[in-house]
């Protein structure tokens, strides 16, 4: 198998009530998640890592300043270049839309990481 790019949906700030500690315990379960991806040789993107930085341009700076459509919508355009998604557990209205918009591209999502194949 060639690698793939492959977006990690997940939540973000969901559940989290905007508590800084809570978003980034979830932001490190999506790193994490990121990181097994890559050990079998993919390419893992998360839509917060160009979001975020995307929102600081814009003079929002704490999480809850970002609002959750602009998330949404990085988080849907990076998916148009990827090859699939890996959606880890969590409750996420956008990681669940993100699974949505993959299924309609017809690409395939992963809910097991033992499901995605290694790079040969």
């Amino acid at each position: 198998m060639q690698a793939k790019t492959i977006l990690i949906a997940g939540p973000y700030r969901s559940g989290t009530g905007d508590d800084p500690v809570l978003i980034e315990r979830n932001l490190k379960a999506l790193e994490q998640a990121a990181l097994a991806v890559y050990d079998k040789g993919h390419f893992p993107l998360i839509g917060e890592w160009a979001a975020l930085p995307l929102a600081h341009a814009t003079g929002a700076t704490a999480p809850g300043a970002i609002p959750q459509s602009f998330l949404y919508e990085v988080a849907q355009r990076m998916l148009r270049q990827c090859h699939a998604v890996y959606r880890i557990a969590g409750e996420s209205r956008g990681a669940d839309m993100d699974v949505q918009t993959a299924k309609e591209l017809g690409l395939p999502v992963y809910v097991d990481l033992a499901d995605i194949p290694p790079v040969t």
